[in-house]
């Protein structure tokens, strides 16, 4: 059976969703890190804060779901 990060770099290599998801969590990380460099955020800042944690959180949920649905069929073959 294939392991998670050997699934995980078949999938950015294959699946164009899956792709898109680590992109855009990147780009929460990145979007993060920035307001993270910052000695001070103002009350909208803060909200954007809250709010890309729970779209980054959202997209690693969706490419781990992508992962398992992948892996599934392997699951079921050793069955």
């Amino acid at each position: 059976m294939e392991g998670l990060e050997a699934t995980r770099d078949r999938l950015m290599r294959e699946d164009v969703q899956y792709r898109r998801l680590a992109h855009k969590h990147e780009e929460y990380e990145q979007r993060l890190a920035e307001l993270r460099s910052r000695k001070f955020l103002s009350e909208e800042e803060k909200l954007e804060e809250i709010n890309v944690k729970k779209m980054k959180l959202r997209a690693k949920d969706e490419m781990e779901s992508l992962v398992r649905v992948h892996r599934e069929p392997d699951k079921a073959v050793r069955s």
